[in-house]
Parts: structure tokens; sequence; C-alpha cells
């Protein structure tokens, strides 16, 4: 880390704490960042200050995170709660930065019991109640917006998707009646995407424009389906305007985690 982010815990202003060259490098590096309104970069300004006090960034492989990349995993990481508060985010404290694709080993046991072990490359890797870890290769990215992708994005909505407990693609809501509305728009959002994914895979028909990964599970199309609603809400919206309108609830409008009732 460079001097201002060791001493970002002395400073009073949080916004005013975050050198203004390197706010500004930021918006430049993610077009859809900058492209939001002026009223919003003083939020999320204000806001990744905040993160930037909470959370504690390592790097792995001799990586050195600098301020400037600690600012860019920040920035990208509060817009999902820029409207709903860093108290989504008080489960962790740690973001663990690889150079590049990481190689995580694995094991499933099959129906006979026998365990197979094999690996998985990822980019990021969200855990329950743990830390984040993100591919700086791919968290730098900024020209991924066009085809819907931001790895930064996708791997904390799966935080955000996990404050109960549960990574199902729906996250904490005030009511079993909320509940109940946000399946009823994205099942069927889901089961047409796993629809269109399994066609192109098998017939060669028309491929989805969100990331085919979506497909593995409900929560795996909820963090890709949020990556292209944040960094390009004009191309989700026209495939999907069921689900803009309930992200736009929910992000926007909600501040579910303040009760829930039975």
């Amino acid at each position: 880390m460079l001097n201002w982010l060791r001493n970002l815990g002395s400073q009073k202003r949080s916004s005013d704490a975050i050198p203004e060259e390197l706010w500004m490098d930021t918006l430049l590096r993610y077009p859809f960042l900058a492209r939001r309104p002026v009223a919003e970069h003083l939020r999320l300004r204000a806001l990744v200050g905040e993160f930037l006090k909470q959370k504690q960034f390592s790097g792995a492989q001799g990586l050195q995170v600098t301020d400037a990349m600690a600012i860019a995993i920040a920035a990208q990481a509060c817009l999902p709660v820029l409207h709903l508060g860093l108290r989504w985010y008080d489960d962790f404290r740690g973001i663990v930065v690889h150079p590049g694709a990481m190689l995580a080993r694995r094991q499933v046991t099959d129906g006979s019991g026998v365990v197979h072990h094999y690996s998985e490359v990822l980019l990021g890797e969200a855990m329950d109640r743990g830390p984040v870890t993100l591919s700086w290769e791919d968290a730098a990215a900024g020209d991924t917006a066009e085809q819907g992708h931001n790895v930064v994005i996708h791997e904390f909505i799966h935080k955000i998707d996990m404050r109960d407990g549960l990574a199902d693609g729906c996250p904490p809501l005030p009511s079993r009646k909320a509940h109940a509305q946000w399946h009823e728009v994205m099942q069927p959002a889901y089961d047409a995407f796993c629809e269109q994914v399994a066609m192109a895979r098998r017939f060669g028909g028309q491929p989805p424009w969100l990331d085919a990964y979506g497909a593995k599970s409900p929560a795996e199309f909820f963090a890709v389906a949020c990556e292209a609603y944040f960094v390009n809400r004009e191309s989700f919206t026209r495939d999907f305007p069921d689900l803009t309108a309930l992200f736009d609830q929910f992000f926007k409008l909600n501040e579910p985690l303040a009760h829930q009732e039975p």
C-alpha cells in the first residue's frame, strides 16, 4: 500500500480523503462509472472512502496492491450498495487480489461415494462470511462493459446474495410476499435463459448476450445479470426489462435489512 491508503483512517471526511487524481483516473478507467450522474459520483466517492477504511486488501503471489488498485476495486464493489449502504458488506473484511486468474483445487463425491479431484480456473471467488478473492487482470479491465462483464460486481453480488446464508439467487428481502414477487420475476427469466444457452450449445441457436455461465445456477444467474445491469443497463434492459424493474426496486428503493416480517 502507498502512504495515502495507510493514512486513510486518520482522515475525517472520507470523500475528501481520496486524492482527486486517483478518483478521476478511476472514472476514466471505467466509463460505466463516469457516465453516472454527478450526484451519484459524490455519493459513490464518499462510500468508497468508508469502504476502504473498513476493508483490508492483500496481494497474492507477490502482488503489491496500490492505492489506485484498491480505489478501482472499491468503486466497483460499492456501486451495487450505493443506495443500500455498506452494512451489506459488514460480514467480512478481507479482499485478496491475485495478479490474474486463479487455479482452485476442488473435490466432489459422486453418488457411489467416489471422491473426484479437479482444478477450476477462477477470476474471483466470494466466501460466505469470508473474504473476496479477485483477479486484478480482470478487475482492472475497463473495456468489458459492452459485453456486460464485471468480475468485481459479480463477486460482491454473491456477498449480497449470501447475507441470509444461502447462495440461491435471492438476496434477503423484508417479507415472504417480497420473496414470492422476486421469484415470480427471476424464475421465468432464469428458465428462459437456460433454455437459450442449451439451444445455442446443442443446436447452434442464437447465443444469449449474457455470459452463459449464468445458466450454472440461480445464484450465478443473479450475479451475471447484475453485472450487466450495472455496467450496460441499456443492453440489459433490452433483453431483460422485467429484471431491470426488479433490480431497480431492490437496489434503488428498498432497504430490506431494516426489517424482516414473518
